[in-house]
């Protein structure tokens, strides 16, 4: 020990001593070694550059071969759409590819954590799963901001209609008073209109965006009114009332179902919770359910029943206004 310490305060007093000279007699360079300094620098650079080139390339020919072979046409169209209402800025190819990364860095990380071979499939499950979660619980909280919004856009666009606009111009006043999301969704379907779409299909596309039963009933009212005429101003108002009636309506249902859905959420997680903290806490209590062949049963049995019981509770406080 004493060797050692010894030995570091040498190296360090060598080191410190290295430093000072350095600084009170510097090396003289002449010309050509600061020439050859820079034109090395210059080398390191292009094959920085070379070696960032290469691996665009390599991404860029990975996210091909994932288009081809694993997204057909009508996956890439689905997952696109899905990818479009979450709001996300990303391809179809580069999600698959992401989703491929974390199932293998969830798998190795539970691997390393629990050194269990099991946690493995485990880990790699979760990470496989998680970004469609992910992508459900966006394109889910992007629609509610959107139904949020949704009166006070129509709201917007009545009084452009009563001012003398048309409705062009009333989607553009939306723009510029909305927020996001329906500021992002009326500049797509206004763009969509100055590239040449018709507003009939303008509208369906953003129908198709943004799956709202409230949004639907403002574009077949706008579609109709299209069609037959009237006074689009009074029935988009009417709208406006049932929409603010609904919202308030699903309000109280939220409110008063929310006990019922924490217990659904108990049900479902305390289990696999307790289960993961007996595991970290004494291994060997718990290690027989996932050695014997009894308590892989038992796993199964209480798994498969525990999603049994939060998808009942899930329908039970599920209810459509």
């Amino acid at each position: 020990m004493m060797f050692a310490l010894l030995f570091s305060f040498l190296l360090f007093v060598s080191f410190l001593c290295y430093s000072i000279l350095g600084k009170i007699f510097p090396a003289k360079k002449n010309f050509e070694n600061r020439v050859q300094h820079y034109l090395a620098i210059e080398v390191k650079k292009e094959t920085q550059d070379e070696v960032r080139d290469k691996r665009k390339t390599f991404i860029k020919i990975l996210k091909q071969r994932i288009q081809k072979q694993v997204l057909t046409k009508e996956k890439n169209t689905k997952l696109e759409t899905k990818i479009a209402r979450a709001g996300l800025p990303l391809k179809p190819e580069e999600f698959i590819l992401f989703q491929w990364i974390l199932t293998a860095f969830a798998g190795g990380l539970f691997y390393l954590v629990t050194e269990n071979w099991l946690f493995i499939l485990i880990g790699g499950t979760l990470g496989f799963f998680f970004p469609k979660w992910y992508l459900r619980k966006k394109q889910r909280n992007r629609v509610a901001r959107f139904n949020e919004g949704l009166a006070d856009m129509i709201t917007t666009i009545v009084g452009s209609l009563r001012a003398g606009f048309s409705f062009p111009q009333a989607l553009k006043s939306v723009t510029e008073e909305a927020a996001s999301p329906i500021k992002e969704e009326m500049e797509f379907v206004l763009k969509e209109m100055q590239y040449g779409k018709s507003i009939e299909d303008a509208l369906n596309d953003l129908k198709e965006r943004m799956p709202s039963e409230d949004l639907d009933l403002m574009i077949q009212a706008i579609l109709i009114q299209r069609q037959v005429g009237g006074n689009l101003a009074t029935v988009l108002d009417k709208i406006v009332e049932t929409i603010r009636d609904r919202t308030k309506i699903q309000r109280q249902i939220t409110t008063l179902t929310a006990q019922g859905r924490l217990s659904g959420y108990v049900i479902a997680l305390l289990p696999v919770i307790l289960g993961l903290v007996l595991y970290m806490i004494q291994p060997e209590y718990i290690g027989t359910l996932f050695q014997h062949p009894i308590g892989l049963a038992m796993v199964a049995a209480g798994l498969i029943s525990g999603i049994i019981g939060f998808i009942l509770i899930k329908k039970i406080t599920a209810i459509e206004v």
